[in-house]
């Protein structure tokens, strides 16, 4: 009987792992890469990724939680409840306040699903891996420039230091943008141990938008010449639109409907022109004066055929090409009895075949909670 009952706990067993690796195949599909390589960077750097998942199926997904199997990686979600077609991320930093040497991490994603009033969970794997020098420190450990309106000059100082051999040297710093120059000046050397001073400059022709770039200081050490360092930060732009996104409603076929929008700066700018894919159905009307605010008036006549409408909309100024800006519209064009009509929706994927006796269908599944390796069904239009 013990027997028995031992062999039926294996078989189980076994079909619970079957399950839960197809249920990982179907996580993985989330996300744009599964594996990242930090390569050699320098003790106290802010070494992070971010690893993309987006959601390509019809259920909403949830990211419960992740783990990492070494300390020297701390994992974060970003965004933790992704309707379809939605982008969250996963976070990886790599602790190299506390750690040394080559150091690596599996970070397990668990992930839950509501299939038909049931809570699915499904897991899958990403990996990091790492070098990090003890002999070189940086302080602090990224260049981070936080709301730095446009337009404006912003500076940061690092303090690069090496402890090793008497000779080495920094050769050259490799990677700044347009936006972007630096300056390093070796500060004192003595004995086995050499300070620099790193200065990175934002100028003020940044674009609007957020920073994302890395430095790299080429050495003359052969084994490892090269060790980056990341700016990160915001450039505020002096043109915004309110709201950025302008809801229209829904629109009788044949019907016209006007609402305003705000256009602000911080000195004073006139509108150049307003422009739009669509200038059949859209028209603009704004002043030609010289403000720090402008009311724009849009009119949209649903001449389209029925369906929803979304209008991207470029606002351009006398101040330049970088001092835009942009919003979109959204309407629902509803049809009428005479009016045109929409085209056919893409055909929806079929559901799976009911399981036969010997082989259960995708949606198969056991009970709530389980790691079933059910996946959610169907997958987005892209």
């Amino acid at each position: 009987m013990k027997t028995h009952v031992k062999s039926i706990i294996v078989v189980l067993f076994v079909l619970w792992g079957a399950q839960v690796s197809r249920g990982e195949a179907w996580v993985t599909k989330m996300f744009a890469e599964t594996k990242h390589d930090f390569g050699t960077v320098a003790r106290g750097a802010d070494t992070v990724y971010r690893f993309q998942v987006k959601n390509i199926y019809k259920q909403d997904v949830e990211l419960v939680s992740v783990s990492s199997s070494c300390g020297c990686t701390s994992p974060t979600i970003d965004k933790k409840v992704l309707k379809t077609g939605e982008v969250g991320y996963v976070t990886a930093s790599f602790n190299t306040r506390t750690f040394t040497g080559v150091h690596g991490a599996t970070l397990t994603v668990t992930v839950r699903w509501n299939d038909k009033g049931l809570l699915r969970t499904a897991e899958t794997q990403l990996r990091v891996d790492g070098n990090i020098r003890g002999d070189i420190v940086f302080q602090p450990g990224a260049v981070g420039f936080t709301a730095v309106d446009q337009g404006a000059v912003a500076e940061q100082h690092v303090e690069v230091t090496y402890a090793g051999r008497s000779n080495w040297k920094v050769t050259d710093v490799r990677g700044a943008s347009d936006s972007i120059e630096v300056e390093l000046t070796e500060k004192k050397r003595y004995s086995n141990h050499v300070a620099y001073d790193l200065l990175v400059r934002l100028k003020g022709t940044a674009a609007a938008g957020y920073l994302n770039e890395q430095l790299v200081l080429v050495t003359n050490d052969e084994e490892n010449p090269r060790v980056p360092i990341y700016v990160t930060g915001k450039v505020v732009p002096s043109i915004s639109v309110a709201p950025e996104s302008l809801m229209l409603g829904s629109v009788n076929q044949g019907e016209q409907v006007s609402k305003k929008f705000m256009v602000r700066g911080k000195t004073p700018f006139r509108i150049t022109s307003i422009q739009c894919d669509d200038q059949n159905c859209f028209a603009f009307k704004t002043d030609d004066k010289a403000s720090e605010r402008h009311f724009v008036e849009i009119h949209f006549d649903a001449k389209k055929a029925a369906g929803d409408v979304k209008q991207p909309i470029l606002i351009s100024t006398d101040l330049g090409e970088k001092f835009r800006a942009t919003l979109t519209a959204y309407a629902t064009v509803v049809p009428t009895e005479n009016g045109p009509k929409a085209p056919e929706p893409a055909a929806v994927q079929p559901a799976a075949a009911q399981p036969t006796a010997t082989q259960p269908a995708p949606n198969a599944g056991t009970s709530a909670g389980s790691g079933s390796g059910v996946k959610p069904s169907g997958v987005a239009a892209q």
